[in-house]
């Protein structure tokens, strides 16, 4: 089975080719381009190194949020768009699971923690027997004490990894009582392959979507739907 990963959930902007058992190309790029011009020109880029004839990918697997908006929306429609172009079906990878896919196979706890402003995280609680990922806790958005006291409840060794960890590095050290470990650089941020390779085992599991039906999870309100909330609540009791 041959599957596409797209992730651009967040500043890392990866796209992948896992194939079986291996991956045959990532590119992965985090720095301060904007995805839409970053997503299509990696992809044509792989795809000519690889030979690859995108007619021959099985599904397209994409992170599907939590995530930046703007981020994941641009994700969604290439994922969309060569879904539909291509006739392939998708797969919704939670963005918290694929980083903690990275760790696949890990006898600790693994906690991404991405920056969701307002002083909060998108995190969730995972854990690994053999290659299967086991939620514990499910991907939420949250302050960040909340999923520390969380952590500190289950009293086990913790991975923590993504954006959000150097932000609140500083409450982590203060709070957190279990033995953690920082997620080195080369598996602390969104990855394509880790999508791509979990979005295998979701689609053999039948956990498919068409490209129509394919909508981002965004966990929570954009910053305008909130502030619009706030304002007609405000008029209400005016």
């Amino acid at each position: 089975m041959k599957v596409l990963g797209i992730d651009s959930s967040g500043m890392v902007a990866s796209v992948a080719v896992v194939e079986d058992t291996q991956m045959l190309a990532e590119y992965t790029i985090n720095y301060k381009k904007t995805h839409s011009q970053t997503l299509l020109p990696m992809l044509d880029e792989i795809g000519k190194m690889i030979e690859l004839d995108l007619s021959t990918v099985d599904a397209i697997a994409v992170a599907a949020g939590p995530g930046s908006f703007t981020g994941l929306r641009i994700g969604s429609a290439t994922a969309k768009g060569l879904g539909l172009a291509l006739k392939k079906p998708l797969v919704s990878v939670p963005t918290l699971e694929g980083i903690a896919y990275n760790f696949c196979g890990s006898d600790k706890l693994v906690c991404p923690m991405m920056d969701a402003r307002r002083s909060q995280v998108y995190t969730g609680i995972y854990k690994f027997s053999g290659n299967e990922l086991e939620k514990v806790e499910d991907q939420m958005a949250v302050p960040v004490e909340e999923i520390l006291a969380k952590l500190n409840q289950l009293g086990q060794e913790v991975v923590l990894a993504g954006d959000g960890v150097p932000v609140y590095l500083d409450i982590i050290q203060k709070e957190l009582k279990v033995p953690y470990l920082l997620a080195p650089s080369h598996l602390n941020r969104q990855r394509a392959g880790a999508v791509a390779a979990l979005g295998m085992q979701y689609a053999q599991a039948g956990h498919l979507e068409t490209a129509m039906e394919h909508q981002p999870n965004y966990l929570r309100l954009s910053q305008a739907e909130r502030e619009r909330a706030e304002k007609q609540a405000g008029e209400k009791h005016a």
